[in-house]
C-alpha cells in the first residue's frame, strides 16, 4: 500500500519478520531518488505545451473534473496546463489526502526509514524516469481513460479504499485480485500498461534476486502481486513456489 491512513499505519507483524529477515531491499523505485527531484521539473513533466486541458477533455468532461477539484480546495486555474494523466494523479492524491492517507505512512516511507537507520541497502526495480516515461507517453484516449476512471473512483472512494485497505490487511489475495480483475475489465489495454507490463519486465531481475546468496525483500504496490498476470503467477510460471506469511 503506497499510502496507509496515519490513523492506521501501523505495519503487518509479516513485514517486521521479512525485513529482520532481509540484508537489501528493493521496491518499485528508490524513494531517495525523489528527494533529488525538482518539484517544478516534477510538475512541468506533467504539463501540456500544446493545447489546454479543456480543449483535450471537451467541456462536460473538463466541467466535472473542475467540479471535483473545487470540492478539493484546489484552485480550478491549475488544471488547464495539465495533461490528462497528470490531473488524474493530483486527484487520486488530493482525495486520499482528504481521506486521511499520508505517504510518510506509506509501507514503502515506513521500510526506507527503517533500512536508512539499519543501513540497509535499498535499490529499485526501475527509475522515477521509468515512472514518469510511461505515464507521459500513453496515448491521449489512454490518458483519458485514466482521468475518466479515476473521476468515477472519487464517487465511491471511502468504501472502495477501506475495502482494498481490508483485504490487504487480511492477506486476502483472491479478495485483491478480484478487486484487480474489476479494474482491468474496464480498461484491459490501459492496466496491462500499468500493472502487468511492467510485472514481465521486473521478472528477469526478480529471478536474480531470488538466485542470490543475499536475501531481499521485494516491495511493490499490492495490486502488482496478485492475479493471472501479477508476479506470483509469473513466478509460479518460472518453476518457482510462494508461500504467504501468516
Amino acid at each position: 500500500m503506497h499510502l496507509l491512513p496515519t490513523s492506521d499505519s501501523k505495519l503487518p507483524a509479516a513485514f517486521d519478520k521479512a525485513y529482520a529477515d532481509s540484508s537489501a531491499l528493493v521496491m518499485e523505485i528508490d524513494l531517495h531518488d525523489m528527494s533529488s527531484l525538482d518539484p517544478q521539473s516534477l510538475l512541468a513533466s506533467g504539463m501540456s505545451e500544446d493545447e489546454t486541458l479543456s480543449t483535450t477533455l471537451g467541456k462536460a468532461r473538463f466541467d466535472k473534473l473542475a467540479k471535483q477539484f473545487d470540492t478539493l480546495g484546489m484552485p480550478v486555474e491549475v488544471l488547464e496546463r495539465l495533461q490528462p494523466w497528470m490531473a488524474a494523479m493530483m486527484l487520486e492524491q488530493l482525495q486520499l489526502a482528504k481521506l486521511g492517507f499520508d505517504p510518510s505512512s506509506g509501507v514503502e516511507m515506513q521500510l526506507q526509514a527503517h533500512a536508512d537507520t539499519d543501513h540497509k541497502r535499498i535499490t529499485g526495480l526501475e527509475t522515477v524516469e521509468d515512472q514518469l516515461g510511461m505515464l507521459a507517453n500513453m496515448s491521449k484516449p489512454e490518458q483519458i481513460k485514466f482521468l475518466d476512471l479515476t473521476l468515477e473512483e472519487m464517487q465511491e472512494a471511502q468504501g472502495e479504499v477501506n475495502e482494498l485497505l481490508g483485504a490487504w490487511r487480511a492477506g486476502n489475495a483472491t479478495k485483491l485480485a478480484s478487486m484487480l480483475g474489476e479494474e482491468y475489465g474496464q480498461a484491459p489495454g490501459l492496466y496491462a500498461r500499468l500493472v502487468s507490463d511492467r510485472n514481465r519486465k521486473w521478472i528477469p531481475e526478480i529471478e536474480k534476486l531470488l538466485k542470490s546468496d543475499t536475501n531481499y525483500m521485494v516491495v511493490v504496490g499490492t495490486l502488482h502481486i496478485v492475479g493471472k498476470n501479477g508476479l506470483l503467477e509469473l513466478l509460479k510460471g518460472e518453476g518457482f513456489t510462494a508461500r504467504q506469511m501468516p
